[in-house]
């Protein structure tokens, strides 16, 4: 099969032109990348302009920007507890 597909080679002047075929796939590829773009767009104008809740929770603050189980709990009073010895 190899040595069929390698005899069959083409040369001469015309090896490694392009085709009206090639340019045709490159303006299909650039007609869908604009209409990704645009898509794109309208759904990024469709997001609010913040993230922050508008009525945060009391323990919310603790929490945020951390891991899970990085800042220990609050106590009673309002501080949060002493890290446990390892």
């Amino acid at each position: 099969m190899l040595v069929y597909l390698a005899q069959n080679t083409p040369t001469g002047p015309e090896f490694g032109k392009a085709s009206p075929l090639g340019l045709l796939v490159i303006l299909i590829l650039l007609a869908g990348t604009v209409l990704l773009v645009r898509s794109m767009n309208k759904h990024l104008k469709g997001l609010p302009e913040t993230f922050e809740p508008e009525h945060p929770e009391p323990d919310q603050k603790a929490d945020e920007g951390t891991e899970p189980g990085a800042i220990e709990p609050e106590s009673g009073d309002g501080t949060p507890k002493a890290p446990k010895p390892d």
